[in-house]
């Protein structure tokens, strides 16, 4: 008998706002402007739900989560997740395509390390958060799932 795990419900977020080069440029960022068409970041939809709750919740449409790659932890880098109440410039601005607000905002260099990773929200007995999953950047891990190495 085998038992699959159901798929989370998840679309392709789209793209509001990219960084300039000149935006990158005032934050002394040196970084790639990944194309729009080039952007393959998914969002499920219980995180863009509550990206929602969060921003009336706020009573801000700007209100969102940042994500950013830090290096850290035992395997080389983790992800920083925390809530915003407006994009930074240099960041993309992202949302799912039906459920808004839902922002997303990530750096150009953090976007190169997640590009193509899901953003999901997770309930659990010990708590609720963001995390990013799937990132087809990352290999290995540690046990707790904070940390990863790049492939």
């Amino acid at each position: 008998m085998s038992s699959k795990i159901p798929k989370i419900p998840a679309s392709r977020a789209e793209v509001q706002t990219s960084p300039t080069p000149q935006e990158l440029e005032d934050a002394e960022m040196e970084a790639d402007i990944i194309p729009e068409d080039q952007v393959q970041l998914m969002l499920t939809d219980r995180a863009a739900q509550q990206l929602r709750l969060i921003s009336s919740r706020e009573g801000n449409s700007q209100a969102a989560v940042r994500i950013s790659v830090d290096s850290g932890g035992c395997h080389g880098f983790q992800y920083k997740i925390e809530l915003a109440t407006q994009r930074d410039p240099g960041d993309y601005h992202l949302v799912h395509p039906s459920v808004q607000p839902s922002n997303v905002y990530i750096d150009p260099i953090s976007l190169s390390m997640i590009n193509g990773s899901t953003v999901d929200f997770a309930t659990e007995l010990i708590g609720s958060s963001f995390r990013v999953v799937d990132n087809p950047h990352a290999k290995g891990g540690c046990g707790c799932g904070v940390s990863w190495e790049m492939k």
